[in-house]
């Protein structure tokens, strides 16, 4: 029987590669899985997050024995999936270190939360407040939707997508936050874009790392 995997859930194909890329580098030696189930991300939008909870917990009795840990890459739907983990399947959202990271470096100043879709506001900024609380620290949160952002990456020119993304980081007006916090991974090319000068902070590699840790721990 193979060993349990490192299993990532994601709402677009496109976060396959990416992961790859980023645990060939971490650890090459973990097992790991990738489901794309895009429908999740598109109901929950139609309907609620709510509307996916069957869905999800039916995919954690699928890979109960099969997955060490899972990690949601989707931030719409990160809370509920986070919810349902357990001592049997650990679940981890990709972006908690990112929104860690982000209370810390903003304890001077403001941590905006930049956008591509909507739906990711509230529940990036819940996870923000609740990163705040359990370190104890302050967190004065702003929110921003990169207007017209989503539309490019919907119709597949990431390229457009990821230089939307920057134009509106570079045009950031003054007084700039402490830290800007990049609400979905597809937008981390755009962290390594901008011209901004304070600290950008996307979810893909502070998560990947705080995955293979959680999963050594796991097995």
């Amino acid at each position: 029987m193979p060993p349990p995997s490192l299993t990532f859930l994601h709402t677009s194909p496109v976060h396959v590669a990416t992961f790859d890329a980023l645990l060939a580098e971490l650890a090459p030696e973990i097992p790991v899985r990738h489901i794309v189930e895009e429908a999740l991300l598109e109901r929950a939008r139609a309907e609620d997050v709510a509307a996916v909870s069957g869905r999800l917990s039916e995919l954690l009795r699928e890979l109960e024995g099969r997955a060490a840990v899972l990690v949601c890459t989707c931030s719409t739907i990160g809370n509920a999936t986070e919810a349902l983990g357990s001592e049997r399947l650990p679940v981890m959202r990709i972006d908690r270190p990112m929104a860690e990271a982000a209370v810390k470096a903003g304890q001077n100043g403001a941590v905006l939360i930049l956008a591509a879709l909507d739906s990711t506001l509230g529940p990036t900024r819940a996870l923000i407040e609740d990163a705040a609380r359990k370190l104890r620290l302050p967190a004065s949160i702003q929110i921003k939707l990169c207007t017209g952002a989503w539309t490019l990456f919907e119709s597949g020119d990431l390229a457009g997508y990821t230089a939307c993304i920057t134009t509106e980081l570079d045009s950031l007006p003054e007084p700039l936050p402490a830290v800007v916090v990049l609400a979905q991974a597809s937008m981390a090319p755009a962290a390594t874009q901008t011209r901004l000068s304070v600290p950008v902070l996307s979810s893909p590699r502070l998560g990947a790392q705080a995955a293979v840790a959680l999963y050594r721990q796991t097995t």
